[in-house]
């Protein structure tokens, strides 16, 4: 069964950091894709960044901010927010995808629980 476990969300100020982590069991770490996203109530999914399954490629819709990384002998994936705004507010998911690199969130293989991130002004 694949596991996917986020962890090191939390509330945070306007400016602040937080690394987020996302724990993989059940399927070689180096033959899935992950994708981070974000949800608020009412919306869709939005992608946040990706890392390909030979870490080749690592994309951010905000590169200024926000960087994603993987570590394979943890079989953990991290997702580095810097410069949090209150507009970072959301329920971030951990997502993974048997494959090169990720989709849309409907189109991953298997999804986290999702974590909040709540950033205060």
């Amino acid at each position: 069964e694949v596991q996917l476990v986020e962890s090191g969300g939390g509330a945070v100020q306007t400016g602040g950091s937080l690394r987020l982590s996302c724990a993989v069991s059940g399927f070689p770490f180096d033959d899935l894709a992950i994708g981070w996203f974000r949800q608020v109530p009412g919306k869709e999914h939005e992608g946040v960044s990706c890392i390909s399954s030979k870490e080749d490629t690592a994309v951010s819709a905000d590169s200024a901010r926000f960087t994603v990384s993987r570590d394979k002998l943890k079989n953990t994936v991290y997702l580095q927010m810097n410069s949090l705004k209150p507009e970072d507010t959301a329920v971030y998911y951990c997502s993974a995808r048997r494959g090169y690199y990720c989709k849309t969130y409907s189109a991953m293989d298997y999804w986290g629980k999702g974590i909040l991130v709540t950033v205060s002004s």
